[in-house]
């Protein structure tokens, strides 16, 4: 039986909710160029099956924050999937802040470990900071999904060299994700 990912590229082409834009590049265009690119991989190995929030570049997902959050959990839970990855870019106004980092809803929980794989998958592949697993309880993704979910910053839009590779190299972050998913189900 194939493991479930649902991969939520987060934002929205337009507002609402629509994400950080730095260097005339936009966050939800980043996000959405990774979760097809970390679905194709998912989808190709048998162990697994992935789904994503957004199968198009311009699929728009509710007419506020509020329901586009609810829409991304309700095709994660309903599915149902047995985990959830929301893919976001980070953004600073300090330029110097640089690396991935994940989020989870509590520590010492399958979640958070599936996030410490994804972020060292995301490491070695990007050579990017990992910036570590931070728990918290106020992201709407994480608090009501039904399955381990995280959220993770791949980057920060507002560090030159970040932007770079998120926008040229749009396949090492999805590779990276997926030998983390790959190293957590000691499949690397």
């Amino acid at each position: 039986m194939a493991i479930k990912i649902f991969i939520d590229q987060g934002h929205n082409p337009v507002n609402p909710n629509a994400g950080a834009e730095a260097g005339g590049y936009r966050e939800q265009d980043i996000n959405y160029q990774v979760g097809i690119r970390l679905a194709g991989l998912l989808n190709s190995n048998p162990n697994f099956e992935a789904r994503v929030s957004r199968p198009t570049p311009t699929t728009q997902l509710g007419n506020s924050t509020t329901t586009s959050l609810q829409a991304r959990v309700y095709a994660a839970n309903s599915w149902p999937a047995d985990y959830f990855i929301s893919l976001h870019c980070n953004y600073n106004d300090n330029p110097t802040y640089s690396g991935s980092e994940a989020y989870v809803y509590s520590a010492g929980s399958p979640a958070y470990d599936f996030a410490t794989r994804i972020l060292e998958g995301l490491h070695n592949q990007t050579g990017l900071a990992n910036r570590g697993v931070m728990v918290t309880t106020s992201l709407f993704v994480l608090r009501r999904t039904s399955m381990p979910s995280t959220l993770i910053e791949m980057g920060y839009m507002s560090n030159p060299v970040d932007l770079n590779l998120l926008v040229n190299d749009p396949q090492s972050f999805a590779r990276g994700i997926y030998n983390g998913i790959l190293a957590y189900f000691g499949m690397l």
